[in-house]
């Protein structure tokens, strides 16, 4: 199985095709898409038969697509507290997938990562075997340490319910020192951060296959993001289905 997460930066029914092509996964978590039920364009609407969205306003939020007649994705009904936002679904009654695109939400306190960190408080214990997928628009380089949450608390919470970010465990890398950038700011090669993570608890770390980060050259054209893709099999060496 393939997943993949990536803030398509608007217009995804526009961009699909590439995405699609490159890395045929099998769940896409996209932020930043618009709502397929509001597109006219036919060959988007075909492609987005199986999906899930939530947002404000209609033409840019977040989006869960999965492939037809293949995967099964079925909105839990965790509340999300007016916090923006988040998708959590069951995936083919086998794991749960948590889609988020963390927002400032208009928050004095619990901006960006304190978004996650609050919807946690309230949904954590319910994240055995668990996929968390988004743009967290956060990084260990800015936390602030007089803050109770930050993104390194939210990532040791994480942890103690074995739950870790696939790239820094496929790379052996820290958090704060990636190598990879999966976001340009206003598309400057200079302004490089890593702020686009897939966490997964440790059954998808035992079956993990490839960790992949888009690359500037192919994807800087389309989004001020990268596509970030882990790819999995199962114990028995075939590719999950």
């Amino acid at each position: 199985m393939k997943i993949l997460t990536w803030n398509c930066n608007g217009a995804f029914r526009k961009k699909f095709r590439k995405v699609a092509a490159e890395f045929n996964a099998d769940i896409y978590v996209i932020q930043e898409c618009e709502n397929p039920v509001t597109v006219k364009e036919r060959d988007f609407k075909d492609w987005a038969q199986n999906f899930l969205w939530t947002g404000d306003p209609a033409h840019k939020g977040l989006g869960i697509f999965a492939k037809n007649n293949k995967i099964t994705i079925n909105r839990l009904a965790w509340d999300s507290q007016d916090l923006e936002h988040f998708i959590a679904c069951r995936v083919n009654n086998d794991f749960n997938l948590l889609g988020t695109w963390c927002h400032g939400a208009s928050s004095p306190t619990y901006a960006y990562i304190g978004q996650l960190w609050k919807y946690l408080q309230v949904h954590k214990a319910r994240l055995n075997k668990s996929i968390i997928a988004g743009d967290f628009n956060s990084n260990t380089i800015w936390d602030k340490r007089d803050r109770k949450w930050n993104h390194s608390v939210v990532v040791k919470e994480l942890g103690e319910y074995r739950i870790e970010s696939l790239y820094h465990m496929y790379f052996r890398e820290r958090q704060g020192a990636e190598n990879q950038p999966t976001f340009y700011l206003q598309k400057n090669l200079s302004k490089a951060y890593h702020i686009d993570y897939i966490f997964a608890s440790d059954e998808f770390c035992e079956t993990l296959k490839a960790v992949n980060v888009g690359q500037s050259d192919k994807w800087l054209a389309l989004s001020d993001h990268m596509p970030v893709i882990c790819e999995f099999r199962t114990k028995h060496g075939r590719r999950q289905k």
